[in-house]
């Protein structure tokens, strides 16, 4: 049974983003004080910052407009200088970041921290949260005291906080004077960010409070083992039926075709979105808001998986195991599948190396119709400035632009690898390989990743038909992606009360496919969520979004 450590899978779920569903991020303030002041509705509109790509290496699979990442089979070899000057004065710069590693050896001690801050030029007081702890903490911090803030925040994009833009718009700088328009091209990585990062991210009264880190259009994505699903009968172009008889083929003894964790709802991204449901809300052309949870085809998929977790496809512990444990069953093959972010695709296909074939599922149509994916979320958090003096927060800005260099550069192969000859090694094709010392000292347990980044392409050292797999898959379904209409958008209901009325249909998901509630429960239970607050979000919702429109 291959092995695989608590911090590589920490890594993996970091990586992949949201494995289960989450609320969204950037939501109003509660419903207790209104949403005037943090609603876009009424508001001059600050206009995004003016999108300037940067110039680098030219991709071996390109890029297409309509969201297919840019796609690296090898290292570039000459590798670009995109920062022309250290960007700090000397002083001390505290941060703070959520973190999915272990914590790094302290400064004093560490390599990699050291090289940062000598390229970065300042101090770095790091304070690390890990995201079991990060709503607590938040919580904490939000209510603190402003001069106690740090200087640099990342705010996590895995859960809502309460009233979480008011904090945002009360105490954090207003951005809008140095990056909306052509502000931003005094830093020119940040104006790299793609404008769909920053229109997820949403404006909070009209204003831009903060930077993105921008992320691939695929979100929840089936993840599978090729070779047992090939062998079960999978085919191109498969459809519903064809999905059951493969999940039913498969499974045998203790080994399942199906893996789900606890909160995923057995998967239900995955399958909602192949029925073509709405990914959480839907907007007509006139601008009205319409609930998943009241679309038939949603309704659909929850019975689809009801009869798959019947006819015993699933593993008998979807609703309980842990997406940590569900990764170590997929990796030793008890599962066939399991659902998680698309970006998980490089511990994917680094950590099954020489064990098994992982491969993105594609979607399964239903009635003739060709199934849909999930568009995920292009913004996986932002990051935020404590207020300060303009030239604090320019400098402030400068490091940001510097931690969010470019793939193919100097500076974005330093905040990934750290120093060549100490932290990686090259492979055959100039790949970075980390060192012993590399797999301590990184940008996981040290995490600028989650302070600023530049635009994702796809790229697996070493594993050259990993990125054209991924990119031919994501030329076939990026076209059916399904967006969640809500995202970038303020609700003061959602921020209220979203997550218990998320809770509340999640759970009647979970009880119909676990089969411990009849199908007729949907109905009434979907009536309850809009009488409690649902109608109440839709019409908050519709109401941004003409604003934002």
């Amino acid at each position: 049974m291959p092995s695989m450590s608590r911090r590589t899978l920490l890594r993996s779920m970091a990586v992949g983003g949201a494995a289960v569903s989450v609320p969204g991020l950037l939501t109003a303030c509660s419903s207790d004080s209104g949403d005037g002041d943090v609603s876009n509705a009424g508001k001059k509109l600050a206009p995004w910052p003016a999108h300037r790509p940067a110039t680098g290496p030219k991709p071996d699979l390109a890029p297409t407009g309509a969201g297919v990442q840019a796609g690296y089979t090898s290292y570039p070899s000459d590798l670009v200088k995109s920062v022309s000057r250290t960007p700090g004065d000397g002083s001390t710069v505290r941060v703070m970041t959520v973190s999915f590693g272990t914590p790094p050896k302290p400064a004093s001690a560490n390599r990699f921290w050291a090289a940062v801050e000598k390229a970065l030029g300042v101090k770095i007081e790091y304070t690390i949260i890990s995201q079991a702890d990060y709503q607590k903490k938040m919580a904490t911090v939000m209510a603190g005291d402003a001069d106690a803030l740090p200087d640099i925040i990342n705010m996590f994009a895995g859960f809502t906080l309460p009233r979480e833009a008011q904090f945002v718009q009360r105490r954090a700088e207003d951005l809008t004077p140095y990056l909306s328009g052509d502000a931003i091209s005094d830093y020119p990585n940040l104006a790299n960010i793609p404008t769909h990062a920053w229109r997820d991210m949403g404006r909070i009264g009209g204003r831009i409070y903060g930077i993105p880190l921008e992320r691939p259009l695929p979100g929840s994505t089936l993840w599978i083992n090729q070779d047992m699903f090939a062998d079960s009968g999978m085919k191109e172009g498969w459809s519903a039926e064809d999905f059951t008889a493969v999940a039913r083929r498969g499974t045998r003894g203790k080994t399942y075709m199906l893996g789900a964790a606890n909160l995923s709802l057995f998967g239900n991204a995955f399958h909602s979105a192949a029925h073509n449901a709405p990914q959480r809300w839907a907007v007509t052309k006139d601008g009205t808001f319409l609930t998943a949870a009241a679309d038939e085809r949603y309704k659909a998929s929850i019975a689809f998986q009801a009869q798959l977790r019947k006819n015993g496809s699933y593993h008998p512990d979807a609703t309980s195991i842990s997406q940590i444990d569900l990764t170590t069953l997929y990796y030793n093959g008890t599962v066939g599948s399991m659902q998680d972010g698309f970006g998980a695709y490089l511990p994917k296909y680094r950590e099954s190396r020489g064990k098994m074939n992982p491969a993105a599922a594609l979607p399964y149509s239903v009635g003739g119709e060709p199934g849909g994916v999930v568009a995920a979320r292009r913004s996986f958090g932002y990051t935020v400035l404590k207020k300060a003096k303009k030239e604090r927060v320019q400098l402030l800005l400068r490091i940001l632009d510097y931690l969010a260099a470019p793939f193919g550069s100097e500076e974005w192969e330093l905040v990934h690898y750290g120093v060549e000859g100490v932290h990686f090694t090259r492979g055959k094709d100039g790949s970075p390989e980390p060192t012993p010392l590399g797999e301590v000292e990184n940008n996981t347990n040290l995490p600028l990743k989650y302070l600023a980044e530049g635009p994702q392409v796809l790229f697996v050292p070493g594993m050259p038909d990993a990125v054209r797999a991924l990119h031919t898959w994501q030329r076939k379904v990026v076209p059916h992606a399904i967006r969640d209409a809500s995202f970038g958008l303020q609700s003061a209901t959602n921020n209220s009360q979203g997550a218990t009325l998320k809770t509340f249909l999640d759970d009647t998901v979970t009880g119909i496919v676990a089969g411990r509630l009849p199908l007729s429960e949907w109905d009434a239970a979907v009536k309850k969520w809009r009488s409690r607050g649902g109608d109440r979000m839709a019409e908050e919702y519709a109401k941004d979004y003409a604003a934002n429109t």
